[in-house]
């Protein structure tokens, strides 16, 4: 008896196969855990966060197109080692809000002025970030957002 031979071009297809759904898997994956949805629902202590971010005016956006990198290559291995302290801060039973950190704040600024770039072009800024004057912007907190100025806390 003969044994059957493997194509090769029939394992490169199956290949190109796999590896088209293992990146599309990826890209699902990324998108859903970028959205208010995951974030609220994974880690109740964003909860409030997330009903504040739906009143905004940056409800259209997913939370990490402002609270992670754009560039995919900075923004896997930030959004891993920052999901991870969520994670453990949650696990811990912390019942407050996150706190961003020094590098996820960092983060946050670069995003602001890049999606920003023609209204803060001629801004100088008095402080240091973007949200130390426009904290609440993205979430809504106090007053209904009818009623809010954009520098509100």
């Amino acid at each position: 008896m003969e044994k059957s031979k493997v194509r090769p071009w029939k394992l490169l297809t199956a290949g190109a196969v796999l590896g088209a759904a293992l990146i599309l898997a990826a890209i699902a994956g990324m998108r859903f855990s970028d959205s208010r949805p995951f974030c609220s629902s994974i880690c109740h202590v964003m909860e409030q966060a997330a009903v504040t971010h739906v009143n905004s005016p940056h409800a259209d956006l997913a939370c990490n197109e402002c609270h992670a990198p754009h560039d995919i290559v900075a923004k896997l291995p930030f959004k891993a080692k920052e999901g991870l302290r969520d994670f453990a801060d949650n696990i811990r039973g912390i019942d407050v809000p996150l706190r961003a950190g020094l590098e996820t704040r960092t983060v946050v600024n670069n995003n602001c002025i890049s999606c920003h770039r023609n209204t803060v072009q001629n801004v100088m800024m008095a402080k240091e970030y973007c949200f130390d004057c426009h904290r609440s912007v993205a979430h809504q907190k106090k007053t209904p957002v009818s009623f809010r100025e954009a520098a509100d806390e």
